[in-house]
């Protein structure tokens, strides 16, 4: 970070944490300062709580296709996952005692679901094409044996692939199945309605679309069965205890509010950027290679694998430079582990440690394309130099 005086900062990691709405900064505020009260007090400073919490769900809601009554709210993405999953499928248990997921799941949903083979439960991995799509043919063939829930994301963060949700969901419905999308990534980013694709479930996170980490949710609508998933209280529908985290909440609503006004715009904004990355690198720089489908997308999403280094090493260069991205998933990162997911879709493990990926936010433009290939450049060839791979090559 030496050099962030002398280069202008290029923040290319909005999946992992992006800058929260000022508005949304502004209601937090005001709240944390003199909102204080549980909406679950009869007086005055907890009805004006339990207002704020009402018209937070309304926004929430509204920006998913859903009704109020159905979204659950959390503290993280993960914890939505852990709810669905540990919620749904027990409640089901009669039905079926099978769990179907993808194999590029995000880990909030595979280890809960592994976890939930541990206590009984069957446990089917739907493979994924080589852009990283779920088939719906294959889920309708897995299904013939019946399912508690099926959970397959809406997009993955890592390769910025969208999935064919409402196939999937409909597959879901020809046999009764509770569908779960997580929507991490994509919610607030891409248009979804949970109403009229009828999904069982659907996760939701607030610093996706500008609004404060620690607060997130899970859409449930009626008609799905779930049991508590923490237990103590009526809060949430009576499965998630806990006293709720107004000012959060509060910033999650705006940022809902704010995100489905200008999603339009910044799609058009972002995909911009995101398609001039797509071109330009693998033009410019030998053996790069983009990774996930190139049309079904997010359009703030490039992902990209730089064969013969390691992206750690990219990354740590490009950040002196003012330069940040990310090199897999947030939450996988620092495992010092292949990519599971470029794995899933069959990339070389050698070729999957050069991976780098760029999630794009509204303040980013076509002249940061320009200041990340000429940064690149010197990286690459310097990491190169240094390769045992690139020299055998």
């Amino acid at each position: 970070m030496a050099n962030q005086e002398k280069n202008k900062e290029i923040y290319m990691d909005h999946i992992a944490a992006g800058p929260v709405r000022p508005e949304a900064v502004r209601a937090m505020a005001e709240l944390l300062a003199n909102g204080f009260g549980n909406p679950q007090s009869v007086h005055s400073r907890g009805q004006a709580a339990a207002e704020a919490l009402a018209r937070a769900r309304e926004q929430v809601a509204s920006l998913v296709g859903a009704d109020p009554w159905d979204v659950i709210f959390t503290a993280t993405g993960s914890e939505a996952n852990n709810l669905a999953l540990k919620g749904i499928a027990p409640g089901r248990k009669k039905k079926s005692n099978r769990i179907v997921v993808s194999s590029i799941e995000h880990l909030s949903v595979l280890n809960p679901a592994r976890t939930l083979a541990k206590d009984g439960y069957e446990l089917a991995i739907l493979p994924v094409d080589g852009h990283g799509l779920v088939s719906p043919e294959r889920l309708r063939e897995e299904l013939a044996a019946g399912a508690a829930l099926v959970s397959v994301m809406h997009a993955n963060t890592e390769i910025g692939t969208i999935e064919p949700i409402e196939e999937l969901a409909a597959v879901c419905r020809e046999r009764d199945v509770p569908f779960h999308s997580d929507g991490w990534g994509a919610a607030g980013v891409v248009p979804v309605d949970v109403k009229r694709l009828r999904l069982g479930a659907y996760t939701i996170a607030a610093q996706n679309f500008g609004g404060p980490p620690g607060a997130a949710a899970l859409v449930l609508p009626k008609g799905t069965p779930a049991r508590p998933f923490i237990e103590g209280g009526v809060q949430e529908r009576g499965l998630r205890a806990g006293q709720e985290n107004i000012p959060a909440i509060a910033g999650m609503g705006i940022a809902a509010e704010l995100a489905l006004r200008d999603m339009e715009k910044n799609a058009a904004r972002t995909r911009a950027v995101r398609d001039a990355l797509v071109e330009r690198l693998p033009r410019e720089i030998a053996d790069v290679v983009a990774t996930g489908h190139p049309e079904r997308r997010l359009p703030n999403h490039a992902s990209f694998c730089v064969k013969y280094i390691e992206g750690e090493g990219m990354l740590l260069f490009l950040d002196r430079t003012g330069i940040m991205a990310a090199s897999g998933s947030a939450c996988t990162s620092k495992a010092l582990k292949g990519s599971y997911v470029l794995e899933a879709i069959g990339v070389d493990t050698a070729v999957a440690q050069g991976s780098i990926v760029f999630t794009i936010g509204p303040e980013n433009s076509i002249g940061d394309v320009d200041a990340i290939v000429s940064a690149m450049k010197p990286v690459v060839a310097r990491l190169r130099e240094m390769s045992p791979l690139y020299r055998r090559k």
